[in-house]
């Protein structure tokens, strides 16, 4: 009798973390994200290549182009400003982009490796596992913007970061890394080897940059004719998160971006945890791709 009793609890060595509930989800929240920041903090050049790449966008493109784009007074400025200041947003909106790029292929690369299986094997819904990663990268994209930022402004370039506009603009800067590191999480869903990975990012990170309003307010695509550019660029959840951020930092009313970033945000991440349930998606996928995880 004392060995059946013994019995359900040896074979279900789950119970005692779902017993702990919220206090081992949020372990394990904390787990992964800590991973991710200490592995970042070994990775010097990644910080450097994160920061150079923006920065020249800044100093060069910007300062080429500063009397050739004129700025006029649209909302959600009050006045001209110079071409570098507009630029600002976009560039950050590029670093979030290619950070959460840069996280699909690490999460392919787990996948290969077998770490992601040992991951999502842990006693915990998967959804969350899924979701802390996503926290992980988010905050990593947000670290990397707010360097980005520091930067520019030593270099010369006038921000009003130190107002409430500077604090709306963070809430918008986390929603659009939120965005855009489950659309890299959805990614890896699909990217089976990391041979296919640069192609399937040009199909990605090209078009929904140049297609936005990171370079360019969308009166200059519709006033050139560009009509079918405009009405994408329109329709790009990239510029919808440009957008946001760029009308916050000014203390103005985004309109509809921040909706559409959220939505976005829902519907990139709960496609994903359906591509990463082995019923469905992700364990097809490994066993097609020949990767252990």
């Amino acid at each position: 009798m004392q060995s059946t009793t013994m019995k359900p609890a040896a074979a279900d060595p789950t119970a005692l973390p779902l017993r702990r509930g919220p206090a081992h989800a949020l372990q394990a929240l904390q787990a992964i994200v800590l991973r991710e920041v200490i592995k970042f903090s070994q990775q010097t050049g990644r910080l450097i290549s994160a920061l150079v790449r923006p920065l020249l966008w800044l100093a060069v493109f910007a300062a080429g182009f500063r009397n050739v784009f004129g700025v006029a007074i649209v909302e959600p400025y009050d006045t001209y400003i110079p071409y570098d200041v507009y630029i600002v947003p976009g560039l950050v909106g590029m670093v979030l982009l290619f950070n959460g790029m840069q996280s699909s292929l690490a999460m392919v690369y787990d996948r290969e490796m077998g770490l992601m299986r040992l991951l999502l094997t842990a006693p915990l819904p998967r959804p969350w596992l899924l979701f802390c990663k996503l926290c992980a990268t988010a905050l990593l994209s947000v670290l990397q913007a707010l360097a980005f930022v520091a930067v520019a402004m030593l270099i010369g370039t006038d921000l009003p970061v130190f107002t409430l506009g500077g604090l709306y603009a963070l809430v918008a800067l986390c929603g659009g890394a939120l965005m855009l590191g489950a659309l890299g999480l959805l990614l890896s869903v699909y990217i089976k080897q990391l041979e296919n990975f640069a192609g399937t990012m040009n199909f990605v990170i090209f078009p929904m940059y140049f297609m936005s309003t990171a370079l360019y307010p969308l009166w200059k695509l519709q006033e050139s004719g560009a009509d079918w550019v405009y009405q994408v660029s329109r329709f790009n959840p990239f510029t919808q998160a440009i957008e946001w951020m760029r009308f916050a930092l000014y203390g103005k009313d985004p309109g509809a971006a921040p909706y559409v970033v959220i939505g976005c945000l829902v519907v990139f991440f709960v496609i994903a945890c359906w591509g990463y349930d082995p019923q469905r998606g992700f364990g097809g996928l490994t066993k097609r791709g020949g990767g252990g995880g």
